[in-house]
């Protein structure tokens, strides 16, 4: 049998400022998760850390603690890798003063 699998686009052509985050998405039914975020355009200023939250109810958020650098340049991509991430998952990042991305966010779940 093969396993479900699902992607969930949480964000596109997204730009990111300030204290940013996705979607949140309800993934409670899968145990695995992998999360990419992607710069469609050349980011400006210095790029903060992404970091997986989870939540109870899709209202109040935490840190799983995965995280990782925030794309770079045009086309640059991360990916962050969760398990054991309860019901629901988003990515969200604290951008200084005069630094943005615009992005697509994706989440790959797998049952």
């Amino acid at each position: 049998m093969l396993p479900e699998n699902i992607t969930a686009v949480v964000g596109r052509n997204d730009r990111w400022t300030g204290n940013a985050a996705s979607e949140p998405h309800e993934c409670g039914w899968a145990r695995e998760a992998i999360i990419f975020v992607r710069a469609l355009k050349t980011p400006k200023g210095k790029q903060p850390v992404a970091r997986v939250e989870i939540s109870p109810d899709g209202m109040r958020w935490l840190p799983e603690g995965t995280e990782a650098a925030m794309p770079s340049e045009k086309d640059g991509i991360i990916a962050l890798r969760v398990n054991h991430f309860g019901n629901w998952l988003r990515v969200s990042a604290d951008f200084g003063n005069d630094a943005e991305s615009t992005v697509l966010v994706t989440i790959h779940l797998k049952a």
